[in-house]
């Protein structure tokens, strides 16, 4: 049985969407931590800039990362025909 054409819409935006979700994530893991010693030369809110992305700055990416993804997701199923 070929997969029709929504089908195949739905799954490469779908797939779109996690690989940029995952680069996002991937950048507030490890990206930002990796450097957090060189980014303690610069401050935020009177904190070291390293220090306050480890301790605020990537906990809220996170949040808000997961609130964006949902939204894109369901849009994307809103508009292949496949939300619940």
């Amino acid at each position: 049985m070929k997969p029709s054409s929504a089908h195949t819409e739905h799954w490469e935006r779908t797939r779109r969407l996690t690989f940029i979700t995952l680069g996002i994530w991937f950048f507030f893991s490890f990206f930002i931590h990796w450097f957090g010693a060189e980014m303690n030369n610069l401050s935020f809110m009177g904190f070291p800039l390293g220090f306050y992305m480890a301790a605020q700055g990537s906990p809220v990416a996170f949040v808000i990362l997961l609130f964006w993804s949902t939204r894109k997701q369901e849009a994307i199923d809103e508009e292949c025909g496949v939300a619940e």
